[in-house]
Order: C-alpha cells, then structure tokens, then sequence
C-alpha cells in the first residue's frame, strides 16, 4: 500500500473555493479507480488543505488546483508502511 500526502497552501480568501475543488473536481477522478482504497481531507487554521489517499500501487498524479486559489503549487509525498 502506498499512502500520498497532497498539500496545497491557498490564498487567504480561498481556502472554502479550493475544498471544493478538491472535493468536488480532483477525489471524484481518483474513487473509480480500483487502485484507489480511501482519501481523508483536511484543513487548518494557517490556509493548507492536505488529502491523503491510500493506493494498492502506484498514485495517480493530482490535476493542477487553479492557479488563482493557491499560494503556491502543491506538494506532494509518497510513504510506505513500516512493519514494526
């Protein structure tokens, strides 16, 4: 299992605008895939919004946000699971 953290830091003013993007346009092209098993999202008080998706193989890549509701381009890190 692959688990991607997705972090993108809005513009103050669009932090509700790119939840629903995220919501509404990038998860809905992922949930069909059988490779994808579940995404939370999150948000905090300093504008980021994080997604993290569990995958049974390789992450699709993200679409890009739009550009006007970001401060910057979005991160994005893939960790594995260690068996302890």
């Amino acid at each position: 299992m692959i688990v991607r953290m997705w972090e993108a830091r809005a513009e103050p003013y669009g932090l509700a605008e790119l939840l629903t993007w995220v919501c509404d346009v990038a998860l809905p092209e992922f949930e069909h895939d059988p490779a994808h098993v579940s995404s939370e999202v999150f948000t905090s008080t300093d504008h980021r919004l994080v997604v993290v998706s569990k995958w049974r193989n390789t992450p699709r890549v993200w679409p890009d946000p739009p550009v006007t509701l970001v401060v910057r381009p979005p991160h994005a890190w893939d960790f594995t699971q260690v068996d302890r």
